[in-house]
């Protein structure tokens, strides 16, 4: 298993940025699709931004322009940069794959942005 472990988040105000990232216990080379995820208080988790192994990126609409994904398949790790945080970002954010694998969910990391 992958066992993602997550780390980064905090408080910051709104217009702040933060980077994210995602140790996971064992090699991602062979993981096509990893991802970011969010869920804020009262909501459903979701999908973020997500890159395939040859770097390719998708977004949330409500993050474009202002998030950026990455990964080193040598350190196994995934980052999620965050630029021009808005209150609206304030979640629990974790990584997995895509499709998510239940028993790779962690215990994520806690960002708070204030206005």
């Amino acid at each position: 298993q992958v066992q993602p472990v997550e780390s980064g988040g905090g408080l910051v105000q709104a217009g702040g940025s933060l980077r994210l990232s995602c140790a996971a216990s064992r090699s991602i080379s062979s993981i096509n699709i990893m991802a970011w995820y969010r869920q804020a208080p009262g909501k459903q988790r979701s999908l973020v931004a997500r890159i395939t192994g040859g770097g390719g990126t998708n977004y949330a609409s409500s993050v474009k322009g202002r998030f950026t994904i990455s990964r080193d398949n040598s350190r196994n790790t995934v980052y999620l940069q965050m630029s021009s945080l808005e209150p609206e970002d304030t979640a629990v954010y974790y990584c997995n794959t895509d499709p998510p694998r239940q028993t790779y969910w962690g215990q994520g990391t806690q960002v708070t942005v204030s206005s």
